[in-house]
């Protein structure tokens, strides 16, 4: 059994930085986030409430942070969130991940140490 994410006990991307997205993800453009959440950036783009100015806490984002969290709209979440990656959880990293843990004086998450497959077998 897989360990869990270790988002579920951070939400510091959720309350660091703004959450930006397309317009037309919005549930009145056709999309799947709800309007009720968002507010306007600009012609183009909206943002999650909440995250618009600093400090800043999505409005979806619900426990405390650092200790236990979820979002309210996993499932209707805009494309920012869901590209964005948990540190530890690709072979790349995101140093972003870790800037927004430090922010809340949360401590790095260490890289992660992948295996390297032999194509040969």
């Amino acid at each position: 059994m897989a360990s869990p994410s270790p988002c579920l006990s951070c939400g510091a991307c959720c309350s660091f930085f703004r959450v930006s997205f397309y317009w037309g993800e919005a549930d009145s453009a056709g999309g799947q986030v709800p309007d009720i959440l968002t507010s306007k950036v600009n012609h183009v783009y909206s943002c999650m409430k909440g995250t618009e100015q600093r400090p800043g806490r999505c409005v979806a984002l619900l426990g405390e942070v650092g200790s236990q969290v979820r979002c309210s709209i996993y499932q209707n979440r805009p494309s920012t969130c869901r590209e964005f990656s948990c540190h530890s959880e690709t072979p790349v990293g995101n140093p972003d991940c870790n800037r927004a843990r430090a922010a809340h004086g949360l401590p790095a998450l260490p890289d992660q140490a992948w295996e390297t497959l032999d194509p040969v077998g």
